[in-house]
This record gives C-alpha cells, sequence and structure tokens, in this order.
C-alpha cells in the first residue's frame, strides 16, 4: 500500500509528515532546517523517502484567500520542480491556507508554550495538509466505488 509525504515548504524550514502504510492517517513528522541553495534539501528528503518507502509527495501550495496563485504559490511550485528532478514518484498539491494558522491554533489547545509551538508547527502544518490530501482522496474513491456500483441505466 502507498505510503504519502506531506510537505509545508517554507523560506527557513520544511515541515514534514508522513502517511500509514494504508495512505489513510497521516502523522507529524520532522522539521527541517533549509540549507542555502538546493542540494541538501533534496538529498535530505531523497534520503527520507528511500528510509520511509514513500511512495508519493504531497506538497502545500499556499494559494490566496481568492484561490489566485501568489508569489508563495510560484515558490512551492519552483521547489516542486526542483524535486521532481531528484525523484521519481508522483508529486501532488494540496491547498493549504492557513494551515500554519491551524496548526497554531491546535499547539496552543494543547497547552504547548511558544518555544515548543515554533519546533513542531510546521511538521503539524504538514500532517494537516497531508490529512486533508488523503481524506479528499478516500472520498473520491468512494464515490467511483460507488458510482461503479450503480447499476446502468438508459
Amino acid at each position: 500500500m502507498p505510503r504519502w509525504l506531506g510537505l509545508d515548504v517554507g523560506e527557513k524550514t520544511i515541515g514534514i509528515a508522513v502517511s500509514d502504510e494504508l495512505g489513510k492517517m497521516a502523522f507529524p513528522g520532522t522539521t527541517l532546517i533549509r540549507a542555502e541553495g538546493w542540494r541538501k534539501d533534496m538529498a535530505a528528503l531523497r534520503e527520507l523517502i528511500a528510509a520511509k518507502e514513500i511512495s508519493a509527495i504531497v506538497i502545500g501550495l499556499p494559494l490566496m484567500m481568492d484561490g489566485t496563485h501568489g508569489i508563495q504559490a510560484e515558490k512551492a511550485r519552483d521547489f516542486a520542480t526542483k524535486l521532481r528532478g531528484s525523484v521519481r514518484i508522483p508529486i501532488v498539491f494540496q491547498d493549504e491556507r492557513l494551515s500554519t494558522r491551524e496548526a497554531d491554533r491546535l499547539l496552543m489547545q494543547a497547552n504547548r508554550n511558544r518555544i515548543e509551538r515554533k519546533r513542531v508547527v510546521d511538521s503539524v502544518a504538514a500532517c494537516l495538509i497531508l490529512q486533508a490530501y488523503l481524506d479528499h482522496k478516500d472520498e473520491q474513491e468512494d464515490t467511483e466505488r460507488l458510482d461503479a456500483q450503480q447499476p446502468i441505466t438508459d
């Protein structure tokens, strides 16, 4: 079964989440401190992909509130293009509007102090992004299965 990798790509860090072996549940992973240039980031991600036997990647796409692509969305797309040159598994995007804010809110509800929140907020955001994608993917598969079971009528 597929194991998915979720990424929340920022200027200084990359939040990482990984799904279970069934591709149903997302779990926060680590936060990768970005290196200058792309090589070290790509090498670290290739190593993680191999170690966790990842079969596909979900990258958060930070759309504007009106759904348009801004500067940050273009940066995420540039990152995906670089990653595409380093790995040979599918890469998809998931709308990540307000994911970091939601992650921070959840961590505050869990009584995490500011230092703890800062350390894990990006991986929790990646987890929210990945889980949203997995849930949407499952809903589509359920609909497709349901449609396939419907009798064909004229």
